[in-house]
């Protein structure tokens, strides 16, 4: 298979995966991935320059995003609406045991739970802390 293909192929597969987490940082990879891609169309033979020029790529874009976001996350008025799911109230819809993920719905948006505690189907919970895409939950009312 041509080489090209791989490139695209692993760009899109790391631009999905992006998708799910909202990082950037696998944003920036697939986007090496794409201009190593390119690169092999015009230089097919040459793998060690592929790989160069994508990592260079992502390496750049990288540097240069990070003082950018860091700036526009602590401007004023910035909210990261991710962190004002903590508090919340929601509902079981998958049941979380110790040490595996559920599901759990708050307000109109279902997320992958875990809990310190064994929760059932329905029962209400309290968002106490929120990952990149897991939030931890505990029932509602209980003060830990």
């Amino acid at each position: 298979m041509i080489v090209w293909v791989f490139w695209l192929i692993a760009a899109g597969v790391l631009f999905v995966v992006e998708m799910m987490t909202l990082t950037f940082y696998l944003l920036w990879l697939s986007i090496g991935a794409l201009v190593a891609g390119v690169v092999s169309l015009i230089v097919p033979e040459a793998l060690l320059i592929q790989v160069i020029a994508g990592s260079l790529v992502a390496l750049g874009l990288t540097l240069f995003s990070k003082p950018l976001v860091s700036k526009f996350r602590s401007s004023h008025g910035f909210k990261d609406t991710g962190t004002e799911i903590v508090g919340r109230q929601g509902v079981v819809i998958e049941p979380i045991e110790q040490g595996r993920y559920g599901q759990v719905k708050v307000g109109g948006d279902t997320w992958s739970a875990s809990s310190d505690q064994s929760l059932s189907k329905d029962e209400v919970v309290r968002v106490v802390k929120r990952g990149t895409t897991i939030i931890k939950v505990e029932r509602w009312g209980d003060m830990n």
